[in-house]
């Protein structure tokens, strides 16, 4: 089959690579669509030591089920399919709890150091377990159902967060990720929302998928939000970068008693305001990946409640994926997702 292999860091070639073996248990999945999630550019480089060569990466994908093992029975031929980025082993105590993102065992399509290595999607196949692939809604293309693992992760992250109907909320980061959350939380029920960015073009698409009011970060945020909510402050905050400034701007910006979520994970370390956190008795809590959510995040795009389309820079075959690579790792001006087509 057809692949792209990271062969060395900064380094991506289009190979002829062996099928994929098929379990019993598994699915081999053709695929039509696989995104490239800021985890992979961020990865090819070598300095986050998760995207080790030779490998296949590319966990962002969406398919047509080619075939499937002796022991599956719920999945067919044919079936129009995605699945989890996370391969969970439904055994430990944190899978039997229901939080399968934090399984001891798991393993990360197209990560891998470790015992986490496996090959991604990134190529024309893909095997995966069956009981992480996901059936598509009738209608849902391949590239809108490609985007659900970054939709999971913001829909996690806003059902692990306190909210009450109109309740006032900040996102901090307008990226990929901070885009979808503010259409989450507003499916959520949250009222007025705040979006907060460096980037003038993300606020401007902030303000289009549903945020109220926007705020360039380099302005007095925290003034603006108390201003606007009557001197109290946001009942909530999301924070999309994971940098010590927007962690900064996100507790300053909500009101005594409020929750921040952590979504970003940029810098490993950062300083926060201890005494604001204390004294204001702020909770704050992380957010990881997603955990069970894929079938109302499908049910959410195929109702057009989260949208997608404007977050999608550019679809281009799996053949000029090297190039697309290389744009992104240099921050080209106002490029999102890039889906690539084997």
């Amino acid at each position: 089959m057809k692949a792209m292999v990271l062969t060395e860091h900064r380094k991506l070639e289009i190979q002829d690579m062996p099928m994929p073996a098929l379990g019993p248990g598994d699915v081999r999945v053709r695929v039509r669509a696989c995104g490239i999630c800021g985890s992979d550019v961020h990865g090819y480089d070598g300095s986050t030591g998760r995207r080790v060569p030779p490998l296949i990466m590319g966990h962002e994908a969406a398919g047509t089920i080619e075939s499937v093992g002796d022991s599956v029975e719920e999945l067919s031929p044919g079936d129009h399919v995605t699945f989890d980025s996370m391969i969970s082993c439904r055994t430990c105590r944190f899978c039997r709890a229901g939080q399968a993102n934090l399984c001891d065992n798991r393993r990360v399509v197209g990560v891998s150091p470790g015992r986490w290595r496996q090959h991604g999607a990134f190529a024309e196949y893909v095997v995966v377990p069956q009981h992480i692939v996901f059936r598509l809604p009738d209608g849902l293309s391949f590239e809108h159902a490609a985007m659900v693992e970054p939709v999971s992760v913001a829909v996690h992250a806003v059902n692990r967060t306190p909210l009450d109907l109109s309740d006032r909320a900040v996102v901090v980061g307008c990226g990929m990720i901070g885009l979808l959350t503010i259409q989450a939380a507003r499916a959520a029920g949250c009222g007025t929302i705040f979006a907060v960015d460096l980037d003038e073009t993300r606020l401007e698409r902030a303000a289009r998928l549903g945020a109220d009011v926007t705020i360039h970060a380099k302005d007095d945020v925290p003034a603006t939000v108390i201003n606007a909510t009557e001197g109290r402050g946001a009942d909530v905050a999301f924070e999309a970068v994971g940098a010590a400034k927007p962690i900064e701007t996100a507790i300053a910006s909500l009101r005594k008693g409020g929750t921040l979520t952590l979504i970003g994970n940029v810098t490993p370390r950062v300083e926060v305001d201890l005494q604001a956190i204390v004294t204001r008795e702020l909770t704050l809590g992380g957010s990881c990946a997603s955990s069970g959510e894929y079938p109302v995040c499908l049910d959410l795009l195929a109702r057009g409640t989260i949208v997608v389309d404007e977050l999608i820079s550019a679809v281009a075959p799996l053949e000029d994926g090297p190039s697309w690579f290389e744009r992104l790792y240099s921050r080209e001006p106002g490029l999102m997702k890039v889906l690539l087509q084997p």
